[in-house]
């Protein structure tokens, strides 16, 4: 068991963790604005899932394995960055052959992204985010106490688990809400443009830490 004062020290610096924009909320905003709030909700509930898989790494340890083993941590965080970089540049191709005679961007401009392919770019994105990583590794275990056990890390990265969830459901509805103005054309293609360099940005710093890391 854990203290009040070292769960609530624990909750905040989950929210610092998580409140911070990464590859995993511009992958969120971007796949609600493919679909509609269940295809955010799907990215958002795939992110956590990736997270709760983490957790059950870390508390089996294997994530410190992981992560030791140079070769196999660097194709994995490599084969992320591809991904990111794929989705992005996808964005970037949405952005520049978009086209919207009605000044809506309509259904059909563009295929529409299922719930379910929404759900495994969130977990692929979490499963490839260093961030996560140095968090279940260096940041989990000592909120658990200098013996931590394997229902309490698991606790405590399920506690972090569903608070990024609720942070990323709560940007789908934003964006949900505003989801007429976004898909507005010339707004569609910015948001696409920037949220398509934003992910190529991402996958491209990725790729090179782990490189400069290796």
């Amino acid at each position: 068991m854990i203290g009040l004062g070292q769960y609530l020290a624990f909750v905040g610096i989950s929210l610092l963790v998580i409140c911070t924009p990464g590859q995993d909320t511009a992958l969120t905003i971007r796949n609600t604005l493919l679909g509609d709030r269940r295809t955010g909700a799907a990215t958002a509930l795939g992110v956590a899932v990736g997270q709760a898989t983490w957790t059950v790494a870390t508390s089996a340890g294997l994530a410190v394995i992981l992560a030791a083993s140079a070769p196999l941590f660097l194709a994995i965080r490599l084969a992320g960055a591809a991904y990111l970089i794929y989705l992005g540049v996808r964005s970037l191709l949405h952005a520049i052959t978009r086209r919207d005679p009605d000044g809506i961007a309509g259904a059909t401009s563009v295929p529409r992204l299922s719930s379910k392919s929404a759900f495994a770019q969130g977990f692929l994105s979490n499963l490839s985010n260093a961030k996560m990583v140095a968090f279940f590794i260096s940041l989990l275990p000592p909120f658990a106490g200098p013996h931590p056990s394997f229902l309490l890390l698991l606790a405590l990265g399920i506690n972090f688990s569903l608070i990024t969830l609720a942070w990323l459901v709560g940007y789908t509805l934003a964006v949900e809400r505003m989801s007429r103005w976004l898909r507005r054309s010339a707004v569609r293609r910015a948001v696409d443009g920037l949220l398509g360099a934003v992910l190529v940005g991402l996958g491209l710093r990725v790729s090179s830490e782990a490189l400069a890391s290796s």
